[in-house]
């Protein structure tokens, strides 16, 4: 392949991810690393993405479908009845991880007091909290995708390295038989982090992440307690789920969410 060809397959892969990794790219465009290294500084110089610390991001998004914004507009009254669900399985007392999932931002509304620490590489989930007094917030290091409201990169992964938690709320983007996927092999890398770091793991995924396999395996049922989920997902996959002895709590409709946080 041709370098002005390997470019351009990088800059269009990027302007859909938004972000990625050298390795992600790299197998992408099925060259090196290094040469996918030369090829993002070669873009770099047109002003088309921008390098990162062991990545790249574009500057020219071509899609909103990873914005935070606009993917929280997305099965609003499943993300609320999941986030209701999920917060009644946390125990007053325990610190909490929580990933940068919308639907794990449902589920932070929905703790309250219960919890006084909170873990997260979120920012909306980190500003929700931000005017509490009764809430200590740890934000991760790493690169912010202000689009994404995520912060990402090799930072990240070691601040989630040194940290321990009672439980980890994660979501992501895939769910079958085999296990959980999900879009974004950076993001994939903190959330195994988290899940290392979590002595209980919690998975929020709405029914259309049933039977959908993304981009990046993220783990085996083997590394989760528990499956959150909406009274749409499918029975056929749910029942095979609860063979293997997985808890999974089908989130009744929930009632309306309490106020953020707010400051004593």
């Amino acid at each position: 392949m041709h370098p002005e060809e390997r470019q351009a397959k990088i800059e269009a892969y990027l302007q859909k991810a938004e972000f990625a990794s050298l390795e992600e790219l790299a197998q992408h465009v099925g060259a090196s690393v290094s040469t996918v290294r030369r090829d993002v500084a070669a873009l770099e110089s047109t002003r088309a993405v921008r390098r990162t610390h062991g990545g790249a991001r574009t500057l020219q998004p071509k899609t909103d479908e990873f914005v935070f914004n606009v993917r929280d507009t997305h099965q609003v009254t499943e993300k609320e009845s999941i986030g209701e669900a999920c917060a009644a399985l946390v125990q007053p007392g325990q610190n909490v991880i929580i990933d940068s999932g919308t639907t794990c931002f449902h589920v932070a509304r929905r703790l309250g007091d219960k919890v006084a620490q909170i873990i997260t590489n979120s920012l909306p989930v980190a500003n929700l909290f931000s005017a509490s007094n009764r809430h200590e917030v740890h934000v991760s290091g790493g690169v912010i995708y202000p689009r994404l409201g995520v912060l990402v990169g090799p930072q990240a992964v070691e601040s989630f390295s040194h940290m321990h938690a009672d439980v980890a709320i994660l979501s992501g983007s895939g769910i079958s038989a085999e296990g959980i996927y999900n879009s974004h092999a950076l993001i994939v890398d903190i959330q195994r982090a988290m899940i290392a770091g979590a002595a209980r793991v919690i998975f929020c995924l709405d029914h259309t992440k049933f039977n959908r396999r993304s981009t990046f395996f993220l783990a085996d049922f083997s590394a989760v307690d528990v499956i959150v989920t909406d009274a749409l997902a499918p029975e056929p996959l749910v029942a095979a789920l609860r063979a293997t002895d997985l808890e999974v709590v089908v989130a009744p409709p929930s009632s309306p969410p309490p106020e953020s946080p707010a400051a004593d």
